[in-house]
């Protein structure tokens, strides 16, 4: 099950205060290790996922040509020697970055790099003519990194989080533009390597994540991790039918630092150890569900350009029914439906299913939300309507009744009463003060006082107030 909605006001203040670390949760970068440009056996050896999880052997029947992955994140430096001619479009949701979504922006601003370069990094030829002696697979240049999808074309979404944007945009503006504009220009995958450590999200994203539902989108999300503050799984990854990845360490376990747990996670892939590329040209390791993240992303882009025409919940049934199961029977909250297994997405005979395993968000607004699932439209210029007519009557003065004869008569009879005993009460008291006048004995009669006098026994002392004397 997803979580339900609280008040309104209560998870706008709840996830604007989680958001603040959305890249901190998914992104273990702390520890980052920086190197110039290297050859492909100082860096390209290091990508033990390509082996590992059968996406090496994957190539051989797709490498993602022809599908447009979107990465919303903090920008992609599209001149990075691994990513030349890999960026063909971008957009800057944040308000404070350039429109073409290339310029990094936010508290972590090589984090889009990282990113991009292991979703579709394409490596590059080495500055001498010799090539290296580990050069890739057949086609791929030797030097750098290799994405999982290099030869898919990616769409640069810029966001500013983790810090206050100088734009003053928030997340709750900037996720839901971002993901529109995705959708809008083509992309086929949407990569979110970005998380927050409460599973709720503003309403204002359901609409958008429902458009891409609709516009039959594949959307990726990082679980996030322990160590960045999420021991459960945050939003956007418990959005129903988003493709939710957890982090495994380097012997296929669930890692303890760089990965999360819950109900929503969908397949499992690395996320320690990992290598990407940095602004200006450089390289890193680094850790975190938001490595993991653009490797399944690159497998679903590969599953698009094998067959174009498949439905996302088709691509997503693909990735979690040939992973490979592992920790409890069946899906579980740390693996999801087990560990990616590249080589079996692609080369399987899987069965076709009517709906996404992971669940629909428009089925989730509509009991959730208690609103209409239909598909979003935009709304027409507003137009002055002409005021409504009053729908009150108009005040009046009720009218004066005249007195009924009855009224009047008990009028009388209450006056006529109280006369009465006034004369009687004057007739008794002069009748005593006669009798009084011929008895002086009655007019020295003591009145009854009504005190008693206090007794204080030391067998039975008397209770008193313990308040202050």
């Amino acid at each position: 099950m997803h979580p339900t909605p609280a008040s309104t006001p209560f998870v706008s203040r709840t996830v604007a205060a989680a958001l603040a670390v959305l890249l901190a949760a998914c992104c273990l970068c702390a520890g980052l290790f920086t190197a110039p440009a290297a050859s492909a056996d100082e860096w390209r050896d290091k990508e033990y996922w390509l082996a590992d999880s059968g996406i090496t052997k994957a190539w051989e029947v797709s490498k993602g040509a022809g599908v447009k992955v979107a990465v919303i994140d903090s920008g992609i430096d599209a001149q990075h020697p691994d990513l030349k001619g890999a960026v063909v479009g971008g957009h800057d949701a944040s308000g404070s970055g350039q429109p073409d979504g290339q310029k990094s922006v936010g508290s972590k601003p090589e984090h889009g790099t990282l990113v991009a370069t292991m979703l579709a990094g394409r490596g590059h030829q080495p500055a001498s003519a010799s090539p290296s002696p580990s050069a890739g697979p057949q086609g791929t240049p030797p030097d750098g990194i290799m994405g999982v999808a290099p030869e898919a074309q990616l769409l640069s979404v810029s966001t500013w989080l983790g810090s206050a944007n100088p734009s003053g945009k928030s997340d709750q503006d900037q996720i839901p533009e971002a993901v529109r504009w995705a959708v809008d220009n083509g992309a086929k995958v949407i990569n979110i390597s970005l998380g927050s450590t409460t599973p709720q999200w503003p309403q204002s994203w359901d609409a958008a994540f429902l458009y891409a539902e609709q516009k039959d989108v594949v959307i990726v999300a990082a679980a996030g991790n322990r160590v960045g503050g999420n021991t459960q799984v945050g939003a956007p990854a418990t959005i129903p039918g988003v493709l939710t990845v957890a982090g495994l360490d380097r012997k296929n376990v669930a890692s303890v630092d760089a990965s999360s747990q819950g109900i929503s996670i969908g397949v499992a892939a690395p996320a320690e150890n990992l290598l990407g590329g940095l602004p200006g040209g450089s390289y890193a390791e680094w850790a975190g569900t938001s490595g993991s993240t653009p490797i399944v992303a690159g497998v679903a882009a590969l599953i698009r350009s094998k067959w174009p025409d498949m439905s996302a919940e088709q691509v997503i049934n693909r990735i979690v029914s040939t992973a490979k199961d592992a920790g409890a029977p069946g899906k579980d909250p740390l693996y999801g439906y087990g560990i990616l297994n590249a080589e079996a997405a692609l080369k399987a005979d899987v069965p076709q299913v009517a709906v996404n395993p992971l669940g629909t968000v428009a089925e989730w607004i509509r009991v959730h939300r208690r609103g209409n699932a239909a598909p979003p439209t935009p709304l027409p210029t507003a137009t002055p309507a002409p005021s409504a007519a009053p729908t009150l009557p108009e005040a009046t003065v009720p009218a004066a009744k005249a007195p009924s004869q009855r009224d009047s008569a008990i009028g009388a009879a209450v006056v006529i009463g109280f006369a009465v005993l006034f004369v009687a009460i004057i007739a008794a008291a002069a009748i005593q003060l006669r009798r009084a006048a011929r008895n002086p004995a009655l007019a020295r009669e003591e009145p009854e006082t009504g005190v008693v006098e206090r007794v204080h026994s030391r067998s039975n002392p008397q209770v008193t107030d313990q308040g202050p004397s």
